[in-house]
C-alpha cells in the first residue's frame, strides 16, 4: 500500500494538452476554475473569466485543455481518482468485508474534510461541482469517442472499486456492476435534490449522512437478500 500522502493524483493524458499539475500557471488554472465554476456554474463559465481572474491570458489556458468541456471532464476525474484513494485509505488493513463496504459507502455520500496534500484543489468546492455539473461531462453527443480515448477511466476505475468490495461481502450477487453505479449516481443525486428539487427525496439539506445511511439500507437490503 502506497502511503496516502505519497500518491499523486492520476487524470488520463489525452484529457490535456499539458499537465496542469506539472506548472504554478497549470495548478492555478485548477484552483481558479474550481472556484469560478462552483461561484458562477459550467454555462456561465469561461475561459476569458478564467485568465482574468488569474492575471493571464486565454491563449494560456488553452495550452493546457483545448475547450473547458475538457476542463470540467479533468475536475471530475481528479475527483473520482481522489475519491478512489479516500476509500483505498480508509479501508486499508480492514478484514471484516462488511466493514469495508460500509466504509466506501460512508466515503462516497459524505464530503470529505480538505486534503493539505493538494493545497491547489478545493475539495469541498470540487465536490459541489461533481454534484451538480458532472454529468455534463459525459451526456454529450461525443461519449463514445471520448469513452475510446479513456476520458473515463477514473469513474470507471472507483466503480470497479465499489464491484470488489460488492463481490467480496457476496460473490453470488449477479448485479454487483449496476449497483456500483447506482450508488455512485444516487450518492450525489440525492444531494442535488435536497438542495434544488426536495420534493424527490426524503433527505434535507446538508445531510450526507443520512444518504450514506440510505446507501447502505440499498446495497446491503439487495446484496443480502
Amino acid at each position: 500500500m502506497i502511503p496516502f500522502a505519497s500518491v499523486k493524483i492520476n487524470v488520463n493524458e489525452k484529457i490535456y494538452l499539458r499537465d496542469p499539475e506539472q506548472t504554478q500557471l497549470g495548478k492555478k488554472i485548477i484552483n481558479h476554475s474550481i472556484r469560478l465554476i462552483d461561484e458562477l456554474g459550467f454555462e456561465s463559465f469561461t475561459f476569458k473569466k478564467l485568465a482574468h481572474q488569474i492575471n493571464s491570458t486565454e491563449a494560456s489556458i488553452y495550452r493546457y485543455f483545448e475547450n473547458k468541456h475538457n476542463l470540467l471532464v479533468y475536475l471530475v476525474s481528479w475527483y473520482w481518482s481522489w475519491l478512489e484513494y479516500q476509500i483505498e485509505f480508509q479501508t486499508h488493513n480492514i478484514e471484516d468485508k462488511e466493514q469495508r463496504l460500509r466504509i466506501a459507502l460512508k466515503v462516497v455520500a459524505e464530503v470529505l474534510s480538505i486534503d493539505s496534500n493538494y493545497s491547489y484543489v478545493d475539495e469541498a468546492a470540487l465536490h459541489r461541482i461533481v454534484v451538480s455539473e458532472s454529468p455534463k461531462a459525459y451526456y454529450t453527443k461525443n461519449v463514445d469517442v471520448e469513452n475510446t480515448d479513456g476520458f473515463f477511466v477514473s469513474y470507471k476505475s472507483l466503480c470497479n472499486t465499489l464491484v470488489d468490495l460488492i463481490a467480496a461481502y457476496n460473490p453470488q450477487y449477479d448485479y454487483a456492476r449496476a449497483l456500483a453505479s447506482t450508488v455512485l449516481e444516487s450518492a450525489h443525486q440525492q444531494l442535488f435534490f435536497s438542495e434544488h428539487l426536495p420534493s424527490l427525496t426524503n433527505f434535507k439539506t446538508n445531510s450526507p449522512e443520512n444518504i450514506a445511511d440510505y446507501l447502505q439500507h440499498l446495497v446491503f437490503g439487495l446484496v443480502k437478500a
